[in-house]
């Protein structure tokens, strides 16, 4: 596919996007109707609970002077950072951990501001409103946040994850001129709850005996996994068809074209959840669905949209890795082209 060139409507589908969706939304909400709380809800909520009854025994094993049992606890502590902050984040960004608005409006303040140093506001505008309302749609929700193209291929992809941790709470603070006085001030409290917490914790349960160790294991165990979600954010959409604001093709065209599933990886599975890695089709097509209602209607959503002859992309990690080294200057530094689909507007 040359993303430069116009591109035929698949043959089997030119009843068009809207008709076809319909057929694939019904389909699924079968699967959700027939489905119990446990696997709508209850699966992804046990992993989250599960993480954070995982704490303490991160911290403790901090306690010991055995370098395994020391590894094991930088393991669980990051290992249960991630779930609470992708995973958790995620899920709670897009009110599928309840239905409840609510507990929802809860969640999203406790996984993303607490949890996550960033602001509950720029997290649903960014994430909600502009990356799923315009997948890949230049200008809008293109990913292009993730590009840096002052850095080199290398630099960006094996060093600049190591900024996550720090760049996060800076940009929060940094976007916090744009919001009203109050709500300014509740996320810087309950950032700094969040972030005091980890570092107390590792001073008075961990046995820390000074600032720059707990500031440094604070970094170690939010970096754990930084690589890996730097990565996936730019292997399941860059390099994929990017479309215009004026010309953009219609929903189910735009998500099978432009979104791209990961092969299943355990720990990325159990720490960013399926919607991110394995089911981010399925995530983008219905993106209040939880972790696990994605990984069970993967099988619908995938026999129809090949039924259909629409594309339904697919690859590994290590796959996209060695592309990303090789197409370093065409993906993340150049403008990218702009897709035209003949007929799917």
């Amino acid at each position: 596919m040359e993303p430069t060139e116009p591109m035929e409507p698949a043959r089997s589908a030119p009843r068009g996007g809207e008709a076809l969706l319909r057929e694939l939304e019904v389909l699924v909400q079968d699967v959700v109707r027939t489905s119990s709380w446990w696997e709508r809800h209850g699966v992804d909520c046990a992993i989250l609970a599960l993480s954070l009854l995982a704490l303490p025994a991160g911290f403790l094993c901090l306690r010991w002077e055995n370098a395994l049992v020391f590894a094991s606890g930088i393991t669980i502590l990051g290992v249960c950072h991630y779930t609470l902050t992708v995973k958790g984040s995620h899920l709670a960004t897009h009110g599928a951990l309840t239905e409840s608005k609510r507990w929802s409006k809860i969640w999203l303040l406790f996984f993303v501001e607490v949890c996550t140093a960033f602001t509950a506001e720029h997290a649903t505008h960014g994430h909600i409103k502009m990356h799923h309302a315009y997948t890949n749609v230049v200008g809008l929700g293109d990913s292009s946040t993730w590009r840096l193209p002052c850095l080199n291929r290398y630099v960006y992809m094996f060093l600049a994850p190591f900024l996550l941790p720090i760049a996060t709470p800076l940009v929060a603070v940094e976007r916090l001129r744009k919001v009203e006085l109050g709500t300014a001030l509740r996320t810087l409290a309950l950032i700094s709850l969040g972030l005091y917490s980890h570092y107390w914790l590792l001073l008075n349960v961990s046995g820390f005996k000074n600032p720059s160790s707990a500031l440094g294991c604070m970094f170690l165990t939010r970096s754990l996994l930084a690589h890996p979600y730097l990565h996936v954010n730019i292997f399941q959409h860059i390099g994929l068809p990017m479309f215009s604001r004026d010309n953009k093709p219609r929903r189910i065209h735009m998500m099978s074209l432009g979104v791209l599933n990961l092969a299943r990886l355990p720990v990325l599975d159990w720490a960013f959840g399926h919607s991110i890695i394995s089911c981010h089709v399925e995530h983008h097509l219905f993106p209040r669905l939880s972790d696990n209602m994605c990984l069970k209607v993967k099988p619908v959503v995938s026999q129809f949209l090949r039924e259909k002859q629409l594309p339904y992309n697919e690859d590994s990690y290590l796959a996209r890795f060695q592309l990303f080294l090789r197409r370093y200057e065409e993906f993340m530094v150049q403008a990218p082209p702009i897709t035209e689909l003949v007929g799917l507007q």
